[in-house]
């Protein structure tokens, strides 16, 4: 090779190489959720494994940059806004509330949504099989799930003809279902005595407006702060002796009496598998929403005893799990 070849091609690749390692830059991703991650943990573990699934994993071929607005919901713009900023490939939000502001902040980057109620219903897409524009995610329906709830409490405590229901005021779609499982209640010669909560305080102050109603039972809507706030809730619920239905099976097992919901976590990774998905190239529009496919029961028998309830064999044997 001619000398001046030599300087030209050296030249050349001295200029091509920065852009080429910023080409092998692992991609970034932002999740953003209203609430704090600590009682979140083995949801956050199922999204790790979707993203698993598709190839992508923190630290070696991927960035993930997190924002969680702690029970705070103004700050979500902002903090949806500093993701931005990050120029995240994917933007991944949890709640219905995360993902209205992800949406309002931007309509290029994709965004992946993990909620748990009707995700038309909250306007977040406005068809679940045809999402359109740049969102799509997967949803665990729990609001839906309210008369169920309702009729599984009602053969625990048949006796009980006053029935609270704890609703996360945070979820619009909660609020918006409460006249069906009202309906629901009326049909079972049931008195609902119905608290929204927005905060931890509210929580407190709920129990005692259930007590003040004798309230003899509760159920214990889906949504973020609630779940978040489990372990306070199961305490109230022991120290009032309130049989109480949940929506997941972390209640249950951090000692509540009974869940009935489906798969959180399966929806967490179905949300991580989307978010890798859309790394890969495919467009949020062309894929539905996901819904969920299996439902289960969990029954805290320790917890029934010490309720002094009786559980027939009938139950027993139809829960999908029994807590000793």
């Amino acid at each position: 090779m001619r000398r001046r070849d030599f300087i030209k091609a050296m030249a050349g690749g001295a200029a091509a190489w920065p852009f080429t390692a910023l080409a092998q830059q692992p991609p970034t991703i932002g999740f953003l959720s209203a609430v704090s991650p600590g009682p979140f943990a083995q949801r956050m573990a199922a999204f790790y494994r979707g993203l698993n699934e598709t190839g992508y994993a923190e630290g070696r071929n991927l960035v993930i940059e997190s924002r969680w607005a702690e029970e705070r919901y103004e700050r979500l713009p902002a903090l949806a806004g500093e993701l931005i900023e990050r120029r995240v490939a994917v933007l991944v939000a949890y709640t219905d509330a995360a993902a209205l502001a992800a949406k309002a902040a931007t309509r290029t980057i994709p965004i992946v949504f993990i909620n748990g109620g009707d995700p038309v219903r909250a306007g977040i897409v406005p068809s679940l099989s045809r999402p359109e524009g740049n969102v799509t995610g997967a949803s665990f329906f729990g609001v839906d799930l309210w008369p169920k709830q309702l009729s599984l409490l009602h053969e625990l405590v048949p006796g009980a003809t006053v029935i609270g229901l704890l609703v996360d005021q945070n979820l619009p779609d909660a609020i918006a279902q409460v006249p069906a499982v009202q309906e629901a209640a009326r049909k079972l010669g049931l008195q609902l005595v119905v608290v929204q909560a927005r905060t931890a305080t509210d929580i407190d102050s709920a129990f005692a407006t259930f007590m003040r109603d004798r309230a003899a039972a509760l159920v214990v809507s889906s949504g973020a702060l609630l779940t978040s706030r489990r372990k306070q809730i199961i305490a109230l619920a022991a120290r009032h002796a309130l049989p109480t239905v949940y929506p997941f099976r972390e209640f249950a097992a951090d000692g509540g009496l009974i869940s009935y919901g489906n798969s959180v976590p399966e929806t967490f990774r179905q949300g991580g598998i989307y978010t890798g998905r859309i790394l890969k190239g495919e467009k949020p529009a062309d894929l539905p929403v996901v819904l969920p496919t299996r439902y289960e029961s969990v029954l805290n028998l320790k917890t029934a005893k010490e309720l002094g309830l009786t559980i027939s064999p009938l139950m027993l044997t139809g829960a999908d799990e029994v807590i000793e």
